[in-house]
């Protein structure tokens, strides 16, 4: 591809999103710049600390059990308080509690602080998921996902490769680091975003309006087709955790650095950076089921190679396999969750579905700290081949029930297929000022 034809390529992914997008956008890419704890939390345990590895999974499981805890009160505060008062919250209270366990000494403090960590940090999911949805057009949820995706891991991996070196001197300065680039993206949110949440639904579990049904927590965990979606998504995650989790454990007892971890993991956030947007390009309207099957397929197997790397650069490969798997299956299952969600319903449907990660952040160093100490970390490889090949089988089998137009991940514009959004009368927004009266957007 010439210069001029991979510019305008450029240009065609990146245009016709609203303003208020970017700016969000913005906000992602600076929280992940400092993006510490939830990398290099087990080496600090274990490195730094000298603690082993079932403590140091304990420690992280705890991080996740305060995601847990927080995944679904979020999602009822992004529904009730809206998406920007909840974001603010969520990003201010974690650079606090980020800066706390950083000067964290004793075992049960470190333990506390890394649980009130996971409790503010992923409580800013729903509202950033709940307001993607609500100022971007269904045709384009599934680019603007992809674009988020992307500024996810730009600023992951410039933070990997920045923090490893920055641990090999002081961990407490990596802690700070990341409490400082949050209260920035707080103060982003503050200025620049305002509120999206549409009006004039249900938002509680109380009576609707009209023959509008309310949507409480019990709709979303009775809607079985949107739930199994959550259950194979913790699958997904299990899998993927392991990459922050059994990954540094295992390349620690083999003698390598925190740097030369720092390094293998940056490789996922580069080779998103680089690859995100032509393959979302590709992908965006081929058969949804396919690529869940081969993503889950190549995120279980890539892990599962890592039984046979050796030499650093071995590693760094079977990192190559399982971010394909993360390019793929990050855009098309957050499509399939928004076109499962109603508008109104948004901030609850995504506390649910990030609980998914929230319990696998918890289990899955569990897992992993048991797995490596009983059995060796090559056991726990060939764990994630398994799970690999289970939660394939369960894409395939879930996405031949779903109707068409739900299962799909983009609607063409033009199209006459909805999605639940569009028939519970979401207004339209459009990139241009005149749409954002239609939400509340800037």
């Amino acid at each position: 591809m010439s210069t001029a034809r991979f510019r305008q390529a450029a240009q065609e992914r990146v245009s016709g999103l609203p303003r208020a997008f970017w700016w969000l956008w913005t906000s992602t890419l600076v929280n992940r710049l400092g993006a510490f704890v939830a990398t290099f939390m087990t080496l600090y345990l274990t490195s730094d600390r000298g603690y082993s590895a079932s403590f140091a999974g304990l420690v992280v499981a705890l991080h996740g059990l305060g995601g847990v805890m927080s995944s679904l009160v979020a999602g009822v505060l992004t529904d009730r308080l809206g998406r920007r008062p909840t974001l603010l919250a969520a990003q201010a209270s974690t650079a606090f509690s980020v800066a706390l366990l950083g000067f964290m000494e004793h075992p049960a403090a470190i333990a506390a602080a890394a649980l009130l960590v996971g409790m503010t940090s992923n409580a800013s999911r729903p509202a950033v998921a709940a307001m993607m949805a609500d100022i971007v057009r269904p045709e384009d949820r599934v680019r603007a996902f992809a674009l988020n995706y992307w500024a996810i891991n730009l600023g992951f991996g410039v933070s990997a490769a920045a923090a490893g070196l920055i641990a090999e001197y002081s961990y407490l300065a990596g802690f700070l680091g990341e409490a400082v680039l949050t209260l920035a993206c707080a103060v982003l949110v503050f200025v620049k975003l305002p509120e999206s949440r549409p009006e004039g639904g249900p938002t509680g579990a109380g009576k609707g309006t009209g023959a509008e049904p309310a949507i409480g927590l019990g709709t979303v965990l009775r809607d079985g087709r949107f739930m199994g979606v959550v259950g194979l998504s913790f699958l997904i995650s299990l899998i993927f955790t392991q990459g922050s989790v059994g990954l540094p454990v295992a390349m620690g007892a083999a003698g390598f650095s925190p740097g030369d971890y720092g390094l293998v993991v940056a490789v996922n956030g580069f080779l998103i950076v680089l690859l995100q947007i032509p393959v979302t390009a590709f992908i965006e309207h081929r058969d949804p089921q396919k690529l869940l099957v081969i993503s889950a397929l190549l995120a279980g197997y890539g892990f599962a190679l890592t039984a046979f790397a050796g030499p650093l650069w071995a590693y760094a490969l079977t990192v190559c396999v399982w971010t394909l798997a993360e390019i793929v299956n990050s855009p098309t299952q957050m499509g399939l969750v928004v076109r499962l969600s109603p508008v109104h319903g948004r901030g609850r449907y995504q506390g649910v579905y990030n609980l998914s990660w929230a319990v696998a952040s918890l289990v899955a160093p569990l897992m992993a700290g048991f797995v490596i100490d009983r059995y060796g970390a090559d056991r726990l490889w060939a764990a994630t081949g398994v799970l690999g090949t289970v939660a394939a089988a369960g894409y395939w089998l879930l996405m031949r029930r779903l109707p068409e137009g739900e299962a799909g991940v983009t609607v063409a514009a033009g199209s006459p297929r909805t999605d639940r959004a569009e028939v519970a009368g979401e207004p339209q927004v459009d990139a241009k000022p005149a749409a954002a009266p239609a939400t509340g957007v800037a």
